[in-house]
């Protein structure tokens, strides 16, 4: 079983930038696919970005292509989102999952493992 933890939300003004982390442990961290998700008050959450195994491939969501990058550090079991030129639409708790399903895929219901979340608040 993996265990997911998040970090490196925190309260930004628009334009500014911020870079989650996800750290896994307990499981095969390179063997599973990994995404970050969203969900603002009263909304579905929603797919951010995936990667495959290896990194090779990526995912985004049309909201956050060109904004945001999605990367991952197999030696050191951890995910990560660069997310720039923040608006405040982004704002919401940020989730990330692990797959173990080949194909990358936005759907959350294809996901294993799921972190608690950090928050991110983009604001004057």
């Amino acid at each position: 079983q993996v265990r997911l933890g998040e970090s490196g939300g925190g309260a930004v003004q628009p334009g500014d930038s911020l870079r989650l982390s996800c750290a896994a442990a307990g499981g095969s961290f390179s063997s599973h696919a990994m995404g970050w998700f969203r969900q603002s008050p009263g909304k579905a959450r929603e797919f951010v970005a995936a990667i495959s195994f290896t990194g090779s491939s990526t995912y985004y969501a049309d909201s956050v292509k060109g904004r945001f990058t999605i990367s991952r550090d197999n030696d050191k079991n951890t995910v990560y989102l660069q997310m720039n030129n923040l608006i405040p639409v982004d704002t919401a708790i940020y989730y990330c999952a692990a797959t173990v399903r080949f194909q990358l895929t936005p759907r959350p219901d294809e996901y294993d493992y799921w972190g608690q979340g950090t928050q991110v608040t983009v604001s004057w």
